[in-house]
Order: C-alpha cells, then structure tokens, then sequence
C-alpha cells in the first residue's frame, strides 16, 4: 500500500481474541491499514493450544498482520486473569511509549459452551456461567486496564466484537445473554469514555464465514460456494476480512465520536465506507435476511 492507503500508519492497536475468526480478520487488515497489532489469546506455538485445541495461533495471525503491511506482535494472554491483561498493557505502555490508539475487545471461545437445545432451566448452570465469564468479563478486565492507556491520551477506539446489533433473541440463553451483554459493554463505555475523547462501538459480522464454519461445512476458502447447497444461506456469508476492513474504517474515521455507544453492522458500514470483502464483493446479510427469511422467522430486530 502507498502512504495514502495506510490511514494507520503509526497507529497501534491492541486485538484481544485475535487468534482465529473474526478476531483474525481485524488484526490482519489492521496491519495492512498500516497499525502495530498486538495480537494476543491462549492459542500459541510456543505455549500450546486452548482447550478448543484448534490449529490457528496468535503467532500465525502476526505473521499474517506482518505480510498485509503493519508490524503484528504475538503475545499469549489469558484475558480471564487479570495479572496476564495487567502485564500485557505494561508492556504496551514501555514499547510503544504509552499509546494505545484500538482496543478489539473479540475473545469469544464460547462455541462449544452453548446449548443450543435446551431452556435455561434445563441447561447446565456451571457451562453457562463459564460461558458468561468466558465472553463477557474478559472483555470487562481487558478495557479495565487497557482504557487508561487512551484516557491518557484522549483519543482512541474501542470495538466490542458482537453477534447481531439488535434485540432480538438468538436462540440460547447464554449465548444471547453473552452477546447482548457485549453491546452493553460498549454502550457503558461510549458514556464514561466521552469527556476523554474516546469512542466505543459494538460491531457484528453477518454470516461469518470463519476456519471452524468452514470446516463445519467440508469446505475452504477455494471452493466456499459449495456449502450453499447444505445452507443456500451460506451463499450470503461474508470473511473476516470484511468484519475487520469495517474496524480499519472507523479506526481512520476522524468523525468516529459520532457513532459512539452504537451497535454497527458490516452490513451497513460498508454502504458508507465503501469497503469490500476479500473477493470484491460487498455481502449484506440484513438485506438477504429482509428478501428470504424474514416471512419465516420474523425481522433481523429493532436495531439497539
């Protein structure tokens, strides 16, 4: 990319959850706005796998934020534990001179904690309890310690990774507890982060089409149109990319503040920043949801 094409260029930001997935997309195209990435999770070469025991490291994602045209810096964290997130911001603060421009609050791993079959009183309580901690509280403990840092310099963007921006339930309990709770997050944060300068925003994906989706379906990223003939709506899915070219606009946006406390979509940033997905093509969910499956399941919800 020439200068013009690299808006965070000296910037750098923070990927909480970058391993895999989402959180992946937004640290690689990040990188290739310009930014220092530091990606961070429990999956690493050097430390060993997560208990999801899937094959994507943190090491990996730098390498790839590296290669896209930003410098990616792997560090393993438990954001969980406070101590690790403590030293981890510590860190950031005596490398980079205490400048945090974007924190992507995107640790997840809650896949295998959902119950996607039962009503909550019917669920197991410890899974679903850990499953709140799990995708909630280390988002809690991340901004925790790592808002002072852009407090300080009354500047900065914090993006909470979600699944869906509005109210409407999605189908387990926990995980629509989970999730709801994350646009909150950004909500509370937008309100005591305004004196300071400092934007927050919940941002969803649409249809996400992530390493474990794909393997779900027997598919790669080659020949990914193949799965539509399992799930015709997996022809409207999207890659993380597009989830993380949508963070690289509003991390550039000058005019961010406007949209502080807001739950966003890709699907309706890329109508105003003219981003696109890794292919060219420019997926809106929302739209394919109002043509083919609103008649059946109701409407997307009332935007939050």
């Amino acid at each position: 990319m020439s200068n013009g094409q690299r808006p965070l260029a000296g910037k750098v930001a923070l990927v909480a959850g970058g391993t895999r997935g989402g959180g992946r997309g937004i640290a690689v195209e990040l990188g290739a706005a310009g930014a220092t990435v530091y990606v961070t999770g429990r999956s690493s070469a050097a430390g060993g796998r997560s208990e999801l025991d899937r094959p994507e490291t943190i090491e990996a994602t730098a390498e790839l934020v590296t290669k896209a045209g930003g410098l990616g810096i792997p560090v393993r964290v438990d954001h969980a534990d406070a101590a690790e997130v403590r030293a981890l911001v510590e860190r950031i603060a005596a490398e980079q001179d205490g400048r945090l421009d974007v924190l992507v609050n995107s640790v997840w791993g809650g896949d295998p904690l959902t119950d996607w079959e039962h009503p909550l009183w019917e669920q197991d309580l410890d899974t679903g309890l850990r499953l709140l901690r799990q995708a909630v509280e280390t988002h809690v403990i991340t901004s925790r310690y790592a808002l002072p840092l852009m407090v300080a310099r009354r500047s900065g963007l914090v993006v909470e990774v979600t699944d869906g921006n509005t109210a409407r339930y999605r189908g387990s309990f926990f995980y629509d507890l989970a999730k709801s709770s994350v646009i909150r997050l950004a909500v509370a944060q937008a309100a005591e982060l305004k004196p300071h300068g400092v934007a927050a925003v919940a941002l969803t994906p649409g249809f996400l089409r992530s390493e474990a989706l794909l393997e779900h379906f027997g598919v790669t990223e080659e020949n990914w149109r193949d799965a539509a003939a399992k799930d015709p709506n997996f022809a409207h899915s999207e890659t993380p990319a597009y989830l993380g070219r949508a963070v690289a606009a509003l991390a550039a946006d000058p005019k961010v503040m406007e949209k502080s406390g807001r739950a966003l979509a890709t699907w309706g940033l890329y109508r105003e920043y003219g981003f696109t997905d890794a292919d060219g093509s420019q997926p809106d969910f929302a739209a394919h949801w109002a043509a083919e499956l609103e008649p059946e399941f109701g409407p997307l919800g009332d935007p939050l």
